[in-house]
């Protein structure tokens, strides 16, 4: 009997001023800027072949303004949840790189060392971010066993995401790209998840990556 294989596409959501101005944006409630509008609506049309049984979003305005053309033309409701938000960065929230730098040395220091256990001061740890996205995707795929489902997120969110379906630890540097409003394939059998495809960018033009760490 041939395995039940679940597809889940996932998608960070559209640029942000924050995003051009390399401003850590975490649980911020930031919205699209035009560029990102137009992402949203390539992205649209990047998945008008596809066929979708759900739609899932983080509750962070940037992530509903991306997936509302797409929830349009496949007639979808969007279900949020904040499950799906961005990882909370504590202090470095708001701040770019080199704010971060003068502000908060020692906390700069450890998140780009990786610390799984470091809240940030006030934030959220790489572990317990971990943890929040594993179980909600992990909740998704028993949900909808056998179909195709989209999820609009957060540049964090496919971090975690391709580290468990890759393998690779959650300290590691990242070696992999996580550009805006790309599309990202994983695939879930028997509770195992691969990657089936990284990064598609072929229904946009260029697209910011993701904050470095």
């Amino acid at each position: 009997m041939a395995a039940i294989r679940t597809r889940l596409c996932l998608v960070r959501h559209g640029e942000t001023d924050w995003n051009a101005q390399r401003r850590v944006q975490g649980q911020i409630d930031i919205p699209l800027n035009a560029k990102g509008r137009t992402q949203a609506a390539a992205l649209a049309r990047g998945l008008a072949a596809e066929c979708f049984s759900a739609l899932y979003c983080s509750d962070l305005q940037r992530a509903l303004q991306t997936a509302e053309p797409t929830a349009s033309s496949h007639q979808l409701t969007i279900r949020s949840d904040p499950a799906l938000r961005e990882r909370h960065f504590g202090v470095l929230q708001a701040l770019t790189a080199e704010e971060a730098q003068v502000r908060h040395p020692q906390a700069r220091l450890r998140h780009v060392a990786r610390d799984p256990q470091y809240a940030l001061e006030s934030g959220e740890s790489l572990a317990a971010f971990e943890r929040r996205i594993c179980e909600c995707l992990d909740e998704l795929f028993r949900r909808h066993i056998g179909e195709s489902i989209l999820v609009v997120t957060h540049g964090g969110v496919l971090d975690i995401a391709y580290r468990r379906a890759t393998g690779r630890d959650l300290s590691s540097r990242r070696d992999f790209e996580l550009p805006n409003a790309a599309l990202n394939w994983l695939e879930a059998v028997a509770g195992d998840w691969r990657v089936l495809r990284w990064a598609d960018a072929a229904h946009l033009g260029p697209a910011l990556d993701e904050l470095p760490g």
